[in-house]
């Protein structure tokens, strides 16, 4: 199908990653998701319009995200710290479990069906879509947990991360949030995490689907470079904005945000695998 796209269609499937970069990009520094909440459900219904397998799409666009995140992350990450956004005590304790979970992710990926990571990105985004749109956001310390239970929390947030093509903000900011971490600073530190998530992350999909048949041209493994090109110079673009507006936005509107958007890309997502 991919040949008979006229020209038209190509511009307006550039013109809308385009937008979709932009839109994650200030998605990204406003709540620290590294903009895959938008880029992959968007990639996957552009990738599954030109025609390629459901299984293959989902796979390229959640590899292609975690490509786009990196950029992001570093972007996201700088505007966080120059306003003291950023916790190093939770990046020391939980990074190299981060890391090595999200590798995991990638690799694990070539074995798993695009529907389940459909389901995994779906019901993981709704649960946490609930629990940050519930007036009080679930605390079960007030400090950060001990080295032992902190690399376990670390690691399933790196894998599932990866998984799901995202940045870590939808797993860490709430994880964050139940040690007691203010929202802002929870949603800094994310930005932090998901350049942790993200180069592991997209390593492990170029290994995954290096022999895959079928991928669009110019793909490295699973990721798509033309894709990835068009969305990376807006999402670097518009992230230092979102992160300008984290630190204005009432912390009650940006939990319901980042609620509002999880909760609509999850429905999107698990309805194409149930509708």
């Amino acid at each position: 199908m991919i040949e008979t796209i006229e020209t038209a269609g190509w511009v307006a499937i550039v013109i809308g990653l385009f937008a979709t970069g932009a839109v994650a990009g200030t998605m990204a520094g406003l709540l620290g998701v590294g903009g895959g909440i938008v880029i992959v459900p968007v990639l996957s219904w552009i990738l599954t319009f030109t025609g390629f397998p459901s299984d293959l799409s989902q796979h390229m666009a959640v590899a292609t995200s975690l490509a786009t995140i990196v950029p992001t992350a570093i972007s996201s990450s700088r505007a966080h710290h120059k306003r003291g956004g950023i916790d190093f005590a939770v990046l020391r304790s939980w990074g190299p479990a981060v890391v090595l979970g999200a590798l995991a992710g990638g690799i694990l990926a070539r074995y798993i069906s695009g529907d389940v990571l459909r389901m995994v990105f779906g019901f993981v985004a709704l649960a946490v879509a609930v629990n940050m749109s519930v007036p009080k956001t679930l605390v079960i310390a007030d400090r950060l947990p001990h080295p032992v239970i902190a690399s376990p929390i670390g690691g399933v947030i790196g894998l599932i991360s990866s998984l799901m093509g995202i940045g870590g903000g939808t797993l860490a900011v709430p994880s964050q949030t139940a040690f007691s971490v203010p929202i802002r600073r929870a949603v800094g530190t994310a930005s932090a995490l998901g350049l942790l998530i993200a180069v592991p992350g997209v390593l492990g999909f170029i290994w995954s689907g290096w022999s895959v048949d079928g991928r669009p041209p110019l793909s490295l493994g699973y990721v798509s470079l033309p894709a990835a090109a068009c969305i990376v110079p807006l999402t670097w673009l518009f992230a230092p904005y979102g992160a300008k507006l984290a630190h204005t936005v009432n912390q009650r509107v940006l939990k319901l945000c980042f609620a509002v958007f999880l909760a609509l890309t999850a429905v999107k997502m698990l309805l194409s695998v149930f509708g």
